[in-house]
């Protein structure tokens, strides 16, 4: 009997799911997870209600799993937890969506890959492993050029009075909040990186102003000084990019590359397409 996989790239955000049986591929979409706000029992909940309805029935054989926060032992075994419970019979993978990134961008080649959506991530991958990484320290400490710092920007320049009156207006006009409503979601209320990266929707809605070019500028050079000038591979190597921050502001990535002297290899808003190549070549 041929083996159905399941392949999961999931970020904070959203979750993609992909079954491969033989057929056309099928794709459906959950709420993301991270074991950093989920545990077990919440994650096994989200797939009964979320995920299982759209398979049918179908015996997935093999699950690869490629999540947010899935570096350590102690969160890819939360995650695997909950897979085992809802896919009793499979054979269950888990490792973190910066591998997912790297498979679906460079194949078996050699490069840098970059995550840039809620959260943001970065390694050199040989062909097979990721062998270096950049420190990733959460939307608090870090996350340059993500989402939710692209966010945090946007509030502070609210917050802080810096926007010209017709920003601040747009942004009125576009969020009815407060500044207490906005520091209580922060401060008290749960996933507050998914609430910060809501609001860098607020920049593309408004590109060609120069305050909405400066944070674009300044945020994502960010990601580049930070952590991709860390990598001495980064020079002989192409530079690649998923996540949904990437694709919309492939524009000021391809920018910051030509400063830079990087060579833009690949670049999706999210690697599905990719790791389901990677899969089939491998099966």
């Amino acid at each position: 009997m041929e083996t159905v996989t399941l392949i999961a790239d999931s970020g904070s955000t959203k979750a993609e799911w992909c079954v491969l049986n033989g057929s056309a591929p099928e794709r459906y979409f959950t709420k993301g997870i991270s074991p950093y706000f989920l545990n077990e029992l919440q994650i096994a909940d989200l797939l009964n209600a979320e995920l299982l309805p759209h398979l049918n029935g179908v015996e997935i054989g093999e699950v690869c799993y490629y999540g947010t926060g899935c570096a350590t032992e102690q969160n890819r075994r939360i995650v695997e937890v909950a897979l085992r419970q809802t896919f009793s019979k499979a054979h269950v993978s888990v490792t973190h969506d910066l591998m997912g990134a790297a498979r679906a961008t460079c194949g078996r080649n050699k490069g840098v890959a970059c995550i840039l959506g809620t959260g943001s991530n970065s390694g050199y991958y040989d062909g097979e492993q990721i062998v270096k990484n950049s420190p990733g320290l959460g939307y608090v400490l870090g996350d340059e050029g993500s989402g939710s710092y692209l966010g945090k920007k946007v509030l502070q320049y609210y917050l802080y009075d810096t926007f010209d009156g017709e920003l601040k207006e747009k942004f009125e006009e576009t969020y009815h909040t407060s500044a207490a409503q906005i520091l209580e979601a922060v401060y008290k209320k749960p996933l507050p990186n998914r609430y910060l990266a809501q609001f860098s929707l607020f920049l593309s809605q408004h590109r060609g102003h120069y305050m909405i070019e400066n944070i674009l500028e300044d945020c994502l050079n960010d990601f580049f000084f930070q952590h991709l000038c860390k990598y001495r591979e980064i020079w002989t190597e192409p530079v690649h990019f998923v996540g949904s921050i990437a694709a919309a502001f492939k524009d000021v990535i391809e920018q910051l590359c030509q400063s830079y002297e990087f060579e833009l290899g690949n670049l999706f808003k999210n690697p599905m397409q990719g790791l389901i190549q990677y899969h089939l070549s491998e099966s």
